[in-house]
């Protein structure tokens, strides 16, 4: 897989892997104290936009390819609608655009907004919960680790009062930045965005992974309308947007520090002990340590929730491209295999950022949504798919995911069933989630 060169900006920490410890966190100090209220978001679109751009100059996208993505648009547009029938978005079209890495992480600081919000007020009052149980003993000794002329007392109160809008801006454009560095295109993560916006496509970046990969040019541009515009109309369905907002929203809202797990990672590490330091850095920088000191008992009860219900929608939507694709393109499964090894070969920053969000696109996840779909069909038909999106109550459990039968029960969809277990050894059928809870 393609590699960037140079230190990822992504950059959650405010540290990077060189310099002394004490200068980057007087760094993140500073950050936090000298951003505008009221610049947020210009500043995030701006700052992400350069991110994802890598400082370079990205030249306005070709009228040529404009049109040809349009024009494939409409090809993948005749055939979704044909394989899946229910989805209005499909039925009243959908509009591709090609756009730059600037153009699509600008765009995706918009779209994102309402979970950004989420984030930085869940993140911000955990840090001040943090920072209001600093007694005197806790400032002199983060004090001792701090550059000569710094009053982290001083610090300390700036931090609380802009924690805020600092957050906010750091969040969005740091992990939009990141995401554009590699984004093909709207649905690289299956978030939904406002109902009725264009479906975006990074040209370069798709020229670019198909020249890496020697890929046919104009199969995978197709491939890749057919799979944005299929996570369009899925997460265009009003339940299915709903309910995997809903999801989002309850996961990025219930970060909650746990000093106890801090401490316990944290162990005997001491501001004066240069190894114990590194090691510190060595911590900060790994997202399973992070995570399991941030993480709440909410959170972890939401992600199995989460996990059922993006399965389920990549699954489909891969099924709903391969079915597709076999018939159009004669490349379909290399350029199906090559986008599911990408997705599933992430770096670090883009599964860090996946798990700030509720998602963990991990191969054994992303192959019980399909095993699902397939067992569906399977044992019903294709056309029993539709029922995944007739009604909320249709999502699959995350018990379901892992037993296509027991969802054809429960929706009452008749299926051949002797692959089961006998009648009488099979589970009771768990009821969907009560939505109101």
């Amino acid at each position: 897989m393609r590699t960037m060169s140079g230190p990822s900006p992504f950059d959650p920490f405010g540290a990077s892997p060189d310099g002394p410890f004490g200068e980057q966190f007087a760094e993140l100090l500073r950050r936090f104290s000298g951003v505008a209220p009221g610049a947020t978001w210009d500043q995030a679109r701006q700052m992400a936009a350069a991110i994802a751009a890598e400082g370079d100059s990205e030249p306005n996208i070709d009228p040529i390819a404009r049109m040809h993505y349009e024009e494939l648009a409409r090809v993948a547009e005749l055939h979704l609608g044909a394989v899946m029938e229910v989805h209005p978005s499909i039925q009243h079209g959908i509009r591709v655009i090609a756009v730059n890495r600037g153009q699509w992480s600008a765009q995706t600081v918009d779209d994102y907004k309402p979970i950004f919000e989420h984030l930085a007020t869940s993140l911000t009052a955990m840090m001040r919960a943090q920072l209001d149980d600093l007694d005197r003993d806790d400032i002199d000794e983060l004090s001792s680790m701090l550059p000569a002329g710094l009053d982290m007392s001083a610090l300390v109160n700036s931090m609380s009062q802009m924690m805020g809008p600092a957050m906010l801006t750091s969040l969005a454009s740091s992990t939009v930045g990141q995401l554009g560095r590699r984004a093909l295109g709207s649905f690289d993560l299956p978030i939904p965005r406002p109902a009725g916006t264009d479906v975006m496509v990074v040209a370069s970046a798709v020229d670019a992974f198909g020249a890496e990969w020697s890929l046919p040019a104009d199969d995978l541009r197709l491939w890749i309308c057919l799979h944005e515009m299929a996570h369009q109309a899925v997460l265009s369905t009003p339940h299915v947007r709903s309910r995997l907002t809903e999801l989002l929203t309850q996961h990025a809202s219930t970060f909650r520090a746990d000093p106890e797990r801090l401490a316990e990672q944290l162990g005997d590490i001491t501001p004066d002990d240069p190894m114990g330091l590194a090691r510190l850095q060595d911590m900060l920088a790994n997202p399973d340590v992070m995570f399991s000191t941030i993480r709440s008992d909410d959170q972890r009860a939401v992600l199995p929730m989460i996990d059922s219900l993006v399965g389920c929608i990549e699954g489909y939507v891969d099924w709903v491209v391969d079915t597709i694709g076999s018939r159009l393109l004669g490349s379909s499964a290399m350029v199906g295999e090559a986008m599911r090894r990408r997705r599933v070969e992430a770096d670090q920053a883009t599964r860090f950022i996946e798990r700030l969000f509720g998602l963990e696109l991990t191969q054994a996840k992303i192959d019980a949504g399909s095993g699902f779909v397939d067992g569906v069909v399977q044992r019903a038909g294709a056309e029993a798919l539709n029922s995944l999106w007739s009604r909320v109550e249709h999502l699959p459990t995350p018990a379901e995911l892992a037993a296509p039968g027991l969802w054809l029960a429960r929706v009452g969809i008749a299926a051949d069933l002797t692959d089961l277990p006998g009648s009488d050894d099979l589970p009771e059928i768990p009821d969907f989630p009560d939505l109101d809870q």
